[in-house]
């Protein structure tokens, strides 16, 4: 059935629905691993650090989380399920890794989602926010990419976990002495995420041409990103917490100053830095390196430099 409603899909948006494809692939951008990481990076520097917090961690734990139900699952993309699905050209190009759940629902359900079940956040703001989700995921069925299962598996666990960061940092907040244990207990169970999709074994098929469908190992590269986005963060989250505690309290030139710093900065790394350290670290090393890289700049290394330079004109005064 979930290919029977791939495939009228299909032939609306072939049809009529075509101007609806860009609108789509717009919508589908804004769920993105990287689109969504930037937003909430510029969150956490400039508008609410807290929030900022929230949004990243609750994030990190949905990248490991979908990177272990893909490679315990193991789910084929529609197309290769059935050569009649016929994806957006577009959207065909960046739906990496296995299809169950889909990546862009749970990072929709994180940054959007995220600020949806916020009951301190106004009604109306949830409400778009609830839309946004929503359309993501459903993007992701226009376009040909995933299947419903997916999308609605992908957006219930992502919005469950957003849930549970929510009570994780409450109850952070009061035991602070027990951030590091949160921390290591993180980090351990990423490591053993990467670690089980490093050893498990992967189904093997092959086509009539005797080709094979699906590299597994191939599969798992998005799990090990998941893996060195979560062991970044929850190592750059201790040593903020203890060494820097920058603030979003500020003036408005200050939060622009910070956003227009951040932007270049992060993709200096991203676009330079990054394609480095994979080319100096092949396989899955340079993988989980290069996002921890990522996530370690974002959470901690960018704050220590913004607390720096800022502090420098309070001490000439």
């Amino acid at each position: 059935m979930d290919i029977d409603i791939l495939l009228i899909l299909q032939e609306f948006r072939n049809g009529v629905g075509a101007c609806l494809t860009d609108f789509m692939s717009k919508m589908s951008f804004i769920g993105e691993m990287n689109t969504v990481l930037i937003i909430m990076a510029l969150i956490y520097w400039c508008a609410s650090k807290e929030f900022g917090k929230y949004l990243l961690m609750g994030w990190s734990g949905n990248r490991v989380v979908n990177g272990l139900l893909k490679v315990t699952a193991c789910v084929y993309r529609p197309w290769i399920r059935d050569a009649r699905i016929i994806p957006d050209s577009d959207a065909l190009a960046l739906a990496t890794g296995y299809s169950f759940p889909s990546g862009h629902s749970m990072n929709a359900a994180s940054l959007y989602g995220g600020g949806a079940i916020r009951k301190d956040l106004p009604k109306w703001l949830r409400i778009v926010l609830g839309a946004i989700v929503v359309l993501i995921a459903f993007s992701r069925n226009f376009l040909g990419v995933h299947t419903p299962q997916d999308i609605l598996i992908g957006a219930g666990a992502g919005l469950l976990v957003m849930w549970l960061t929510g009570k994780l940092i409450a109850w952070v907040d009061k035991n602070p002495g027990k951030d590091i244990m949160v921390a290591c207990i993180g980090i351990a169970a990423a490591v053993a995420v990467a670690v089980f999709a490093a050893v498990k074994s992967y189904p093997v098929d092959y086509n009539e041409a005797g080709e094979l469908l699906v590299d597994g190992a191939k599969m798992a590269n998005d799990t090990y990103k998941g893996v060195g986005w979560c062991v970044g963060f929850l190592i750059g989250w201790i040593l903020e917490k203890r060494y820097v505690r920058f603030s979003t309290d500020i003036p408005m030139i200050t939060r622009i100053t910070r956003l227009t710093t951040g932007l270049l900065s992060y993709y200096a790394i991203s676009l330079i830095l990054l394609p480095l350290v994979k080319s100096w670290i092949p396989g899955v090393g340079g993988t989980i390196t290069s996002c921890f890289i990522q996530m370690f700049f974002v959470t901690f290394v960018f704050p220590l430099c913004i607390k720096h330079f800022e502090h420098i004109p309070a001490m000439s005064k």
